[in-house]
């Protein structure tokens, strides 16, 4: 089956401060066990990073550069990647992310059912440090874009995918149109999320039938940043995700928008507090850190969800979905 799937990949990139990182992205796909049909280097918004990276790549066989062609974001990028794609199926890499040999090659395997849509992978921290925060609790690991504690283990049935590591059959965005655009990161500005939640949601809204995957086989290597090991990013992150998650709420209801939120709030995090309580009386370096931070992510999520639901509903926080097309001339055209 692996040798019968053809696969676009597609990076975005917004900053040169990350030029090793996406130099080591490419390489990574480049170095894949399953030959990817190309690799698709979307910039946004950045021509001094555009016109470096043509330049880096002008030789090289399968890379292509390409400007994003949709508004400044994280979701308008990766529809610009999706438009301009060839393959079956289009998987998505972080630019500060290195993936396993394998990691095609597993994304392939779930693509034997017809009726799975999108595959998954496991993400793991590489710590600027060197070592994982003692205060960090890994139920949290979603913060610094990777996969956390309490994800189920093995391949398995999921709701959505994480966007850094994610496949998808070019069928699904024929089906639920692109990444929503209003929703998601926007280069240095407040870390939103939640793009693929929602894109997600509404697939398997519009295919009922479709099935989509975790497989913690397929697995990418994610740096984390010195100042993303700090307090003050944690406390940033978990609030700018309460507000994701009310414009997801808002676009596909709370039943369904806050479904895995659920189970994760009140099975995950408690069982993450105690276990840090634990630590903390048996004098365990950082348990009673852990504890706490799972206490106050919980708390600013909240007020984040809080102020984003009161946004929302006076109209002050919109998105727009995004139809995929492919004209004769390879651009983009898109429609709300």
């Amino acid at each position: 089956m692996a040798g019968l799937v053809d696969f676009s990949v597609v990076i975005c990139a917004y900053t040169e401060d990350r030029w090793e990182d996406i130099l080591a992205a490419v390489a990574s796909v480049r170095a894949q066990s399953l030959t990817a049909l190309e690799t698709l280097l979307v910039v946004d918004h950045n021509a001094s990073l555009l016109d470096r990276l043509a330049k880096e790549y002008k030789e090289t066989e399968g890379v292509r550069v390409l400007a994003n062609a949709g508004p400044r974001g994280l979701s308008a990028g990766r529809n610009t990647g999706i438009a301009a794609s060839s393959g079956e199926i289009i998987a998505f890499l972080d630019d500060d992310a290195v993936a396993e040999r394998d990691w095609l090659h597993h994304f392939a395997e779930g693509y034997a059912d017809p009726k799975v849509f999108a595959v998954g992978g496991r993400t793991m921290p590489i710590w600027e440090s060197r070592r994982r925060p003692a205060w960090f609790p890994e139920e949290f690991d979603w913060v610094v874009g990777c996969t956390y504690k309490g994800l189920p283990e093995g391949r398995v049935r999921v709701r959505n995918v994480l966007g850094g590591n994610a496949s998808f059959r070019r069928t699904a965005f024929e089906a639920a149109g692109g990444f929503a655009t209003g929703i998601g990161r926007d280069g240095d500005k407040r870390p939103l999320g939640g793009e693929e939640t929602e894109l997600c949601i509404r697939l398997t809204r519009a295919r009922p039938d479709a099935i989509l995957l975790i497989d913690d086989r397929a697995v990418i290597h994610h740096r984390v940043p010195a100042a993303r090991e700090r307090f003050h990013y944690f406390r940033t992150r978990t609030y700018a995700e309460g507000l994701s998650k009310a414009l997801v709420a808002r676009s596909v209801g709370t039943q369904k928008g806050l479904e895995s939120e659920r189970r994760y709030a009140t099975r995950v995090l408690p069982a993450g507090v105690g276990r840090g309580l634990r630590d903390a009386l048996l004098a365990r370096p950082g348990g009673a850190g852990r504890a706490g931070a799972i206490v106050a992510g919980v708390a600013t999520a909240a007020g984040g969800y809080v102020l984003g639901s009161v946004r929302a509903r006076r109209g002050g926080a919109t998105f727009s979905v995004v139809e995929i097309e492919k004209d004769v001339d390879g651009e983009e055209r898109s429609a709300a």
